[in-house]
């Protein structure tokens, strides 16, 4: 449920209201007994209807049938006056949980101006009505007694919530929060300890280990309170279907647009972009609600030339998949699994078209690769087409914009004749000095394209690595959008990211099991999961920088005033004016508004006062030169304007992904894909929850997404680098969270701190170079610390160490996860905090005062193994020198430390304890490391033996010769400061 505290009619999805005539504003409830949410309009059609008690607690409606006999009023009066208001041009747009749009052509609301879902339950009323008029026997003896109680069912289930939370059990929950009360007690009691004892002989080491620590604590609180309320969500997709999907009528689901991006078909093989779309086009969706929007940030005619061939399978693999519901619905990983296809297939012909089916795929994968083949060497004169014509993409950073329409509505059918999902390919505009932003940049310019073409109020993206793997995926996130109660102020519905191909133990922690299934769950409790690049259903009205309609609207009232006050803001307003405009400044704040209000608002006035304040609100300077775009953004519950001509639709989405179409605009800045990072992601969900809205996180039990993932080491830590770097660039920029959204108080503090701690993670590796540097400097130079531990020292630190581990079982018992998965992110978390995170600070602080951008070669070689072979290349890389350094130096340490308690006798063995134990603690953590610059037994790279030899080397000078670290007169002083009083 919202925390907006503004409570939605289940039936119409408007506000409950007031009650009308009582003071203090007090909220209309229509049954005292549940508090079921019914606003006034829709009780009295439910009154009209023979209804008298609650769909939820069946409890009469007494007070509102007690207040009828009172004072009788006039039904049909009532009903006509909400006819006659249904068609002013303020109600003309419905919540979009009820849209009825369909890809291109726009079902048509009903003559009330109703939306479709009103109109239909008031269909099941008359039906149910006209029943209890005439109960003749001989009719109710046509109806069989197990239908009537089937219909009555299904309009029980189609008035019940689509998903519900639900929270984590008492007996788990509290423990776990109490456990981080004591940590949180013990640790300020341990840095008392800590501050308040230095270490005299040792006070550089000792200093640079508090500062170290206090920034491990920091970090911790950061990690840790986000996670203070963690949820579970369900969805009921059967209650979806009862609700919008009718036997006999027109399906009512609303639509949604797939996007889709990729650069390099080279690098990102098109059969695998190939399976996602394929998996995509075969969902378990109306047809004529699912797009599907390509990207081709490359101009490649190899993808261009594969999606052709994709599109032309797609005939034959669509109607195969919803024949026999076959799950998953990209035939690569259909077809590779090593399970018994023949469970509960009972059509006699299955076994004989899934052969047929495989042959064709087969088939299909050789042209695919024959392609792949024909695209490794360009030709000098540039590709060409097979119309003779060159390729407009041969530079493929100078071209104009492409776009082919492959299937849909006038496209191609199936092999049954069936209408297919629209597919359409699109390469925007690329030309020599322009800023084109990357990624984001495509992804916006997807957003306008599909909003000329289609406008579905819905918008899922996926990576071109991640294919459907629940054809149902589409249903569990209209469970959150398009539930009244729930999906008004709701921007995005993140599923999980889910892994094939990786190793079982998950040697370097590829499957994010931690932040996926504790993190998330955690956010979902506050304002909801951050968005994470794919996976995720967008509310399109969310990205146009829409604020939720929670918000406070602007009165209509102050239309004349505000337009006046534009031109003399410095004239004395009278003192009602400004204090509506102090609501107005207070509910909108500049590092907030994204140049446009409320749709709501904008509702609120006739043809003409919208004109005015469109005109007056510079929507053009917002969303660009195109008039069907900003008429397309206008409209709610999508669909395509119908002042459109179908026949420029084409020409009109060409001039919206042009590479000028976005200078002087919003476009990165406000609305959409935010500029200005790599991890445009985190950008730009942060700003839309700044704006109020909220994030659902959903869980399907059947995985939603499954993608690929690098998982040799080398690969695995450039993908880190590349997201600590866009973290390090956010902190450097205008919208840190650190100062960015406090005007409008929308983001709750416990959201905020999870977002600084996705800025701030890569900061830790500093401390955590010198942290793990220490065991070894103090086992080569005999110092340690910390002091003499006395007793009550000695409960500080048990106590610490206990409460650690206690709140890490706690936490695996309430979130599910293994101890394995947990300890792997712990293993990770040093990896990549040595290597990727310390080079993205230091290329982001390079980046942000020089400007310089640099680039880390890597050096492949090449992988025999059939079965993660790849997680066996080993790929030398400058990321891999600073934690091999710190392995080394405490693998040194460690020799050195027992060759010297060896020499100096029985007593230099209590001392070596705790040095020793700090010690193997960084090496634990190195291990998978280690294993990953191993490789295979005997296979160990030229390039690491060197390294350790070197290293080696110089730090057993340092210690036997140099030996800069501890002067001759230290002697027996420094040796007693080191002895342990247990």
């Amino acid at each position: 449920m919202m925390e907006s505290g503004v409570q939605y009619c289940t039936t119409c999805g408007e506000s409950v209201g007031f009650v009308p005539g009582v003071e203090g504003q007090e909220v209309f409830v229509s049954c005292h007994g549940c508090s079921y949410p019914l606003c006034k309009a829709c009780l009295e059609d439910e009154i009209r209807g023979g209804r008298t008690s609650c769909l939820r607690c069946e409890e009469p409606y007494r007070h509102v049938l007690e207040k009828s006999h009172e004072d009788p009023y006039d039904l049909e009066e009532t009903a006509a006056i909400e006819d006659h208001t249904s068609m002013h041009p303020a109600n003309r747009f419905h919540a979009r949980s009820t849209s009825s749009f369909s890809a291109v052509g726009s079902e048509i609301m009903s003559e009330s101006g109703n939306p479709v879902w009103k109109d239909r339950v008031q269909s099941w009323k008359d039906k149910k009505k006209s029943t209890k008029k005439a109960p003749k026997k001989a009719e109710l003896a046509e109806i069989p007694v197990e239908q009537q109680q089937i219909d009555e069912k299904e309009l029980t289930d189609a008035w019940e919530p689509l998903s519900r939370v639900i929270p984590i059990s008492k007996n788990k929950l509290t423990p776990y929060r109490a456990v981080i009360i004591m940590r949180l007690i013990v640790l300020g009691l341990f840095f008392h300890y800590r501050i308040t004892n230095p270490v005299d002989s040792a006070y550089g080491l000792w200093l640079t280990s508090i500062i170290c620590e206090i920034w491990f604590a920091f970090s911790w609180v950061l990690d840790q309170f986000p996670k203070w309320c963690p949820i579970n969500r369900e969805t009921y997709i059967d209650r979806l279907a009862a609700r919008y999907e009718r036997d006999g009528d027109e399906s009512a689901l609303a639509a949604v647009d797939f996007f889709v991006s990729t650069v390099d078909p080279l690098k990102e093989p098109p059969l695998i972009t190939a399976n996602t779309v394929l998996s995509i086009l075969a969902v378990d969706y109306p047809v004529d609600k699912v797009s599907c929007y390509v990207s081709d940030d490359g101009a490649a005619m190899l993808t261009f030339e594969s999606l052709a061939e994709t599109a032309e399978f797609a005939r034959k693999w669509v109607p195969f998949c919803k024949k026999f519901s076959i799950e998953p619905r990209a035939p690569e990983f259909y077809f590779s699994q090593k399970i018994d296809y023949l469970r509960d297939k009972v059509q006699p012909s299955f076994v004989k078209e899934r052969r047929a089916m495989k042959r064709d795929y087969e088939e299909y994968k050789v042209r695919i690769n024959a392609l792949v083949a024909k695209a490794q060497k360009t030709p000098e004169e540039g590709w060409v087409m097979q119309d003779g014509t060159p390729w407009p993409g041969n530079n493929s950073r100078d071209h104009p914009g492409m776009i082919q329409v492959f299937l849909g509505q006038s496209g191609a059918r199936d092999i049954n004749q069936n209408e297919l999902p629209r597919l359409v390919y699109v390469s925007r505009e690329k030309r020599p000095g322009y800023q084109h932003h990357k990624k984001a940049g495509a992804m916006n310019a997807l957003v306008r394209v599909s909003a000329i073409l289609t406008n579905a109020p819905f918008i899922l993206n996926l990576d071109c690595d991640h294919y459907v793997n629940n054809s149902k995926a589409v249903r569990e996130g209209m469970c959150f959008m398009m539930d009244p109660a729930v999906g008004k102020d709701v921007c995005y519905v993140q599923f999980p990211q889910r892994f094939d191909g990786i190793d079982k133990s998950d040697r370097y922690a590829n499957r994010n099991i931690v932040f996926f299934d504790v993190n998330m769950k955690g956010l979902d409790g506050i304002q909801g999961p951050v968005y994470v690049g794919t996976g995720c259903m967008f509310n399109r009205q969310a990205l146009y920088g829409y604020g939720p309609p929670s918000l406070p609207a602007l009165p209509k009232s102050s239309f004349c005033s505000w337009c006046c006050g534009c031109c003399c803001c410095c004239a004395g307003p009278k003192e009602e004016k400004k204090s509506e405009n102090e609501i107005y400044r207070e509910s909108r704040r500049d590092d907030l508004n994204a140049a446009i209000f409320n749709l709501h608002e904008i509702n609120n006035y006739d043809e003409y006062e919208r004109s005015m304040l469109i005109s007056k609100m510079s929507f053009e300077k917002t969303f660009g030169l195109s008039s069907v775009f900003i008429e397309s953004t206008l409209m709610e519950n999508g669909g395509v304007p119908e002042s459109t001509n179908p026949s420029t639709l084409i020409k009109e989405a060409i001039h919206v992904i042009g590479c000028g179409y976005e200078e002087k605009t919003e476009w990165g800045k406000e609305i959409a894909w935010i500029y200005g990072s790599v991890t445009e992601d985190i950008l730009s969900g942060f700003k839309m929850q700044c704006r109020g809205w909220r994030s659902i996180y959903c869980m399907p039990t059947r995985p939603a997404f499954k993608g690929s993932a690098p998982i040799n080491l080398s690969d695995r830590l450039h993908q880190v680098l590349r997201w600590a770097l866009g973290s390090v660039e956010i902190f450097f920029s205008r919208h840190c969270p650190l100062w960015y959204g406090f005007g409008g108080g929308r983001l709750k503090w416990l959201q905020r701190l999870a977002y600084i701690n996705t800025i701030v993670y890569p900061f830790t590796s500093l401390p955590l170079v010198a942290y793990c540097s220490l065991p070894a400097i103090c086992l080569l130079t005999g110092k340690f610390i910390i002091p003499t531990l006395s007793n009550m020292a000695s409960v500080w630190f048990l106590g610490l160490f206990l409460s650690i581990i206690v709140t890490s079982v706690l936490e695996l018992r309430w979130s599910g996860i293994g101890i394995e998965d947990w300890w792997r992110n712990e293993q990770f978390w040093v990896i990549g905090g040595l290597s990727a995170h310390l080079f993205a600070v230091f290329q982001g602080i390079l980046k942000m005062i020089a400007g310089l951008d640099t680039n880390f070669t890597v050096t492949a070689k090449a992988s025999e193994d059939a079965e993660f072979g790849e997680l066996y290349v080993f790929k030398w890389t400058t990321v891999l020198i600073p934690p091999t350094t710190i392995l080394v130096l405490n693998l040194v340490g460690v020799v050195a430390g027992f060759s010297d308690a060896l020499n100096s006798g029985y007593e230099a063995w209590g001392p070596l304890f705790g040095k020793v134990f700090f010690s193997m603690w960084v090496i634990m953590h190195l291990y998978p490391f280690l294993k990953g610059l191993m490789g295979r037994q005997n296979r160990t790279p030229t390039i690491v033996v060197l390294w350790s030899v070197l290293l080696a080397s110089v730090f057993s000078l340092l210690w036997v010769k140099i030996d800069p670290f501890i002067s001759n007169t230290e002697g027996s002083e420094s040796k007693g400061c080191l002895s342990f009083d247990c």
